[in-house]
């Protein structure tokens, strides 16, 4: 009987040494939230698609007060929230920011079926990834879209479909919110993030090849041959040509769209621009 009350004893008295180190412990390495952040969090849609940057709204929330401590939330944003839900978020951590360009996917290759032929039938995984890993995939351009869909499996928005008839992946420009998934998916990076532009219009280049001109050409018809006469063309400053390929800054670019009429195949892509009269066709 002895041995038993002891042993209870012991044991009781180890209990309570236990649970007095736990409420030390609890106390000296206790992390106290800032209320403020649960209420960010309140305010952000909860996508945690990753387009901010961050691994979820959490780490946007947790960025965002930090930010509002420093006093300033610049490059800090909510692609799927926009522009209105920042302004709540910074209403409620006492806060001013600027008004961003909203922002769009672009996909930059325009090698449809019929300007971009296959050569050879791939009968792997059908993925991007998977198919990127084999080669260049099923015709002869090495850096053009491989019309897998892996940018459409990415989308969380319904945002991005492949057009059986082209090929190619198209972005619906009412439920694209720029959360980028589509951009880390493509194996290839054919797929970036532009300013959607004034009465969403924009120019760029429509194609990433790197190959010379007419190895590009042989390859895809409406492929860039880096001949920079857009370059030489555009009175901005916004064109360079670097590997071969030009690239438009949606930064410094002001739409004059001069770059689109010298272009000899047609790879620079002028987008929601309203049509020429049919007499200034005509003439």
């Amino acid at each position: 009987m002895d041995y038993i009350l002891i042993a209870v004893i012991v044991l009781g008295a180890i209990g309570l040494v236990a649970a007095l180190v736990l409420y030390l412990c609890s106390k000296r390495f206790a992390v106290i939230e800032d209320p403020r952040i649960a209420q960010v969090m309140e305010t952000l849609p909860g996508a945690n698609c990753g387009g901010c940057g961050f691994a979820g709204c959490g780490g946007l929330a947790d960025a965002l007060v930090k930010g509002a401590d420093a006093g300033s939330l610049d490059g800090l944003s909510c692609p799927v929230g926009g522009q209105e839900v920042m302004n709540k978020v910074a209403d409620l951590l006492g806060m001013a920011i600027a008004n961003g360009d909203p922002m769009i996917a672009v996909v930059r290759c325009n090698g449809t079926c019929e300007l971009r032929p296959k050569i050879v039938e791939y009968n792997g995984l059908r993925t991007c990834a998977a198919m990127n890993a084999c080669g260049a995939g099923e015709t002869a351009c090495g850096f053009g879209c491989l019309g897998c869909g892996d940018c459409v499996s990415a989308c969380q928005f319904d945002a991005i479909h492949i057009n059986p008839e082209t090929g190619l992946p198209e972005v619906d420009e009412i439920s694209c919110v720029a959360c980028g998934a589509c951009v880390k998916a493509c194996p290839r990076s054919i797929i970036e993030l532009r300013k959607k532009g004034p009465k969403g219009r924009r120019v760029y280049v429509s194609c990433v090849n790197k190959d010379k001109g007419p190895v590009a050409m042989k390859a895809c018809k409406a492929a860039c041959i880096g001949c920079g006469k857009c370059e030489k063309e555009c009175p901005f400053g916004a064109i360079s040509v670097e590997g071969n390929v030009s690239y438009i800054d949606h930064t410094k670019c002001r739409l004059c769209r001069k770059c689109v009429a010298v272009c000899p195949t047609k790879a620079i892509v002028a987008v929601n621009f309203p049509q020429p009269k049919k007499e200034e066709v005509e003439s």
